[in-house]
C-alpha cells in the first residue's frame, strides 16, 4: 500500500513489531546462536529460545493484518503488480550490485540461480512472498465466499480447517507428511479466513467476553505455554530418546498455540488507540517500508551473511547476549527501512512517467472485471 494512504497507527505499529520479530527469527537462526534443543543448553541458550518463542507469532500476525483489511478492501491487480515489482527490485538488484563490486563472479552463475533472481515468486526465492501471492490470488473467491456465508457457516469452516491443518499436528507426536509448518499458501488461506471472521464478527464477540483488553496478557501467557511445552517435550526426549521431531513443533507457524498467541497480540493492538501526534506520524511513515526489510535480509546472496556482519555471537552473559540480539535486530531493521525508502522514492519517480500511468490505467480496467468484493 502506498505511503500516504490512510492507516491505523496501532496496527502499523504491530506491523513494525512483526517485522522486528521476523528479523529476530532470522538473526537467531542464520546467525547460528539458536542452539539445538537435543543438546545441552546454557543460560544464553535458554535466553535465545525465549526470544525465538516470543517472536514466532510474526508471520501469523502479518497474515492477520493482511486478511483483516483485505476482506473489505478487496483484490487489486495493481497492488499485486506493485508487490512483484518490489520483490524484483531486490531479487535483481542485489546480485547485480554484487557483480559490480566484484563479490559475485558472473561466470559462476548457473541457470538455476538466474531463474531464482528473475522469477523470485515462482522459484520460491522468498517463501513468504510465494505463499502470500498464492493466498492473494485466491482472495477474490475467498472474499465473496466469506461474505456469502452465514456467521455459523464461516465459523464451522474455520474450525474444520484448524483441526485439519493445526490442531492435528499440534497434538499428534509424529511428523505428518503434509505438515509444512505453515510455510505455504494453504496455511495463509486459513489465517486469512480467521482474520476475515475477526473483521466481520470476532471483535464484537471478544468485547462481549471482555478478552479484547486482555490481548497483551494472553499473548505472554500463551508464549510462556509454548516455552513450557517445548521444554517439557525436550525433557521427555532427554529421558527417553524419543519425540526428537516433536521438540520444535511449537516453532511451526501453524501450531495452534502460535496462532492463538498471534490473534491475542493482534486483538491487543487493535484495541490500543494511539493518539495523533509525533509518534503516530513516525509509525505511519516507517510501516509501509517494513516488507523491504524482509526482502533485503532474506535475499539468497546475503541471508546467511548479514547476522555475522552485525557480530552475531552466543558469547557473553545472558544480559549481554540479549542486548546484542536486540541491538542487532534494530540496526538491521533500520538499514532495511532506509533502503526501502530509497526504493520507494525511485518507484515514485518512475510512476510519474506517461508509460507507467498508462500501465496503471490498464490494470485499473482489469480490476473492474473482478467480482464486487465489498458488498456483504
Amino acid at each position: 500500500m502506498a505511503p500516504g494512504k490512510k492507516r491505523l497507527a496501532n496496527i502499523e505499529l504491530l506491523r513494525i513489531l512483526a517485522m522486528l520479530m521476523v528479523t529476530m527469527l532470522h538473526y537467531l537462526d542464520k546467525g547460528g546462536v539458536l542452539p539445538d534443543l537435543t543438546g545441552s543448553l546454557g543460560p544464553n541458550g535458554y535466553a535465545a529460545w525465549v526470544l525465538e518463542l516470543l517472536s514466532i507469532v510474526a508471520v501469523d500476525i502479518y497474515m492477520l493484518i493482511s486478511g483483516f483489511f483485505l476482506v473489505e478492501s478487496g483484490f487489486k491487480t495493481k497492488r499485486l503488480v506493485q508487490l512483484i515489482c518490489q520483490v524484483l527490485f531486490y531479487s535483481l538488484l542485489i546480485p547485480l550490485a554484487s557483480m559490480a563490486c566484484g563479490i559475485l563472479d558472473p561466470s559462476q552463475l548457473t541457470l538455476y540461480q538466474i531463474l531464482y533472481y528473475v522469477f523470485p515468486v515462482q522459484m520460491v526465492h522468498y517463501w513468504f512472498i510465494t505463499a502470500y501471492v498464492t493466498m492473494y490470488l485466491f482472495s477474490p473467491i475467498l472474499c465473496v465466499a466469506v461474505k456469502g456465508m452465514k456467521k455459523e457457516q464461516l465459523r464451522l469452516v474455520i474450525i474444520l480447517l484448524l483441526l485439519f491443518l493445526s490442531v492435528s499436528k499440534s497434538v499428534i507426536p509424529v511428523q505428518l507428511t503434509m505438515d509444512n509448518l505453515g510455510y505455504d499458501g494453504l496455511w495463509f488461506i486459513c489465517v486469512y479466513l480467521v482474520a476475515a471472521y475477526l473483521r466481520l464478527y470476532g471483535m464484537e464477540e471478544l468485547k462481549e467476553k471482555k478478552l479484547a483488553q486482555k490481548g497483551f496478557l494472553l499473548y505472554f501467557i500463551l508464549s510462556a505455554a509454548m516455552f513450557c511445552l517445548t521444554f517439557f517435550i525436550r525433557f521427555l526426549y532427554m529421558k527417553t530418546g524419543k519425540f526428537g521431531y516433536f521438540i520444535t513443533t511449537v516453532c511451526g507457524y501453524n501450531h495452534i498455540l502460535t496462532l492463538l498467541a498471534a490473534v491475542c497480540l493482534f486483538v491487543g493492538f487493535y484495541n490500543w488507540k494511539i493518539r495523533e501526534g509525533v509518534l503516530s506520524r513516525i509509525i505511519l511513515r516507517i510501516a509501509p517500508y517494513s516488507l523491504g526489510v524482509y526482502l533485503l535480509q532474506e535475499h539468497w546472496e546475503i541471508r546467511t551473511l548479514w547476522p555475522s556482519w552485525l557480530g552475531a555471537s552466543a558469547g557473553g552473559s545472558a544480559a549481554v547476549f540479549c542486548a546484542r540480539c536486540l541491538g542487532s535486530v534494530i540496526l538491521a531493521f533500520g538499514i532495511g527501512i532506509c533502503v526501502d525508502m530509497l526504493r520507494g522514492a525511485l518507484f515514485a519517480l518512475i510512476g510519474r512517467l506517461a508509460l507507467c500511468r498508462r500501465i496503471n490505467d490498464f490494470f485499473c480496467r482489469i480490476d473492474e472485471l473482478l467480482p464486487d468484493q465489498k458488498g456483504k
